[in-house]
């Protein structure tokens, strides 16, 4: 039995904080819940976990632009793996303040009350779009961060944040570089699930942005278990350590794999508006993930191109389900 008394997990009703949330209960840890306060009385993806799960989790509903509720959430609590934050980037575009609010503010607020409440860990979550487009592969940590796009910029500045806390403070904090997540429940905005949703709902012709840019693609399972490794690793304080597969495939290529994994013929058709700025478009990512295996014994389960096909099997499959298909909107473009 693990050794950490109580964890909070802010963002745990998105995509990957449902993931974590869940795992980190099978595992027997004590789990408070951070989830975003909405009049609806959501809890988002965690009000589709199992009884004897949901049971056994603490929910707090707060905001974490708000640094008294934030604190409040994290009082009694060893261990705050931070994945709360804006990730969609066309939305970024046209509302780039909400970005700064939630994902820089909302850091600060964690790794200030981090500090006071001398919380033995804080896993801050960052994204592999701080890196842009790839100046050399695989891409390592201490390849050059590039804003292109406020949402980057906004990760960004959070990183540096988390980071100055460990650097002036000593507060504990390990930060997470995951690539691209992929898996069941994730937002529609996302490459994969549009494309499985699209086909899901028996559409022939598959609207899609830029085929060509290449991705280094993370079955959300490996995604947690780099989460907990981070948070269970002592040596894992003030680093920087990508999770990803070392895997590259184009967007392209991707849409065939899952159109073959589906069965389903697949005719792509580019949309306009699903195209993001030139300059702004991540053309490379494929992930260097030595740090990963040397510091925390880490490796992917779902690495290369057949861990990847297993991967889009059972996300697809996850999507095929009507009770799961039917939350979302596969004829409309979410940004």
């Amino acid at each position: 039995m693990n050794m950490i008394k109580k964890i909070l997990v802010t963002g745990a009703d998105g995509f990957i904080g449902s993931h974590l949330t869940e795992e980190l209960v099978r595992q027997g840890y004590d789990v408070k819940a951070f989830v975003y306060y909405n009049s609806f009385n959501s809890w988002g993806w965690l009000d589709n976990a199992p009884e004897d799960i949901i049971d056994k989790i603490e929910v707090f509903s707060g905001d974490v632009r708000d640094p008294f509720g934030v604190k409040e959430a994290m009082k009694g609590c060893d261990t705050v793996y931070h994945l709360a934050a804006l990730i969609a980037i066309p939305y970024s575009y046209h509302s780039p303040a909400t970005y700064v609010d939630t994902n820089i503010n909302g850091t600060l607020n964690v790794v200030q009350a981090a500090r006071e409440l001398g919380v033995s860990k804080v896993v801050h979550t960052s994204t592999s779009e701080v890196y842009g487009t790839a100046q050399y592969v695989p891409i390592d940590e201490g390849h050059p961060l590039q804003g292109q796009s406020p949402y980057s910029a906004s990760k960004i500045g959070a990183d540096q944040i988390a980071m100055s806390y460990y650097l002036s403070f000593d507060t504990p904090i390990a930060t997470i570089r995951p690539f691209n997540t992929y898996g069941p429940r994730q937002s529609a905005r996302a490459v994969i699930p549009t494309i499985i949703s699209q086909l899901a709902s028996n559409k022939k012709d598959i609207k899609l942005g830029a085929l060509y840019p290449t991705r280094d693609f993370n079955y959300v399972k490996d995604t947690v278990d780099g989460f907990i490794a981070i948070g269970e690793s002592e040596k894992s304080v003030g680093e920087v350590i990508n999770i990803g597969s070392n895997y590259e495939i184009s967007i392209k290529e991707t849409a065939e794999l899952i159109g073959e994994a589906m069965n389903k013929e697949i005719n792509i058709i580019t949309d306009e508006e699903r195209l993001r700025p030139s300059k702004s478009e991540v053309e490379r990512l494929w992930a260097d993930n030595q740090k990963a295996k040397k510091i925390l014994n880490w490796v992917p389960n779902y690495g290369n191109r057949e861990g990847f096909k297993k991967g889009i099997r059972e996300t697809a499959e996850w999507f095929a389900d009507p009770e799961n298909l039917k939350q979302y909107k596969a004829d409309v473009y979410n940004i």
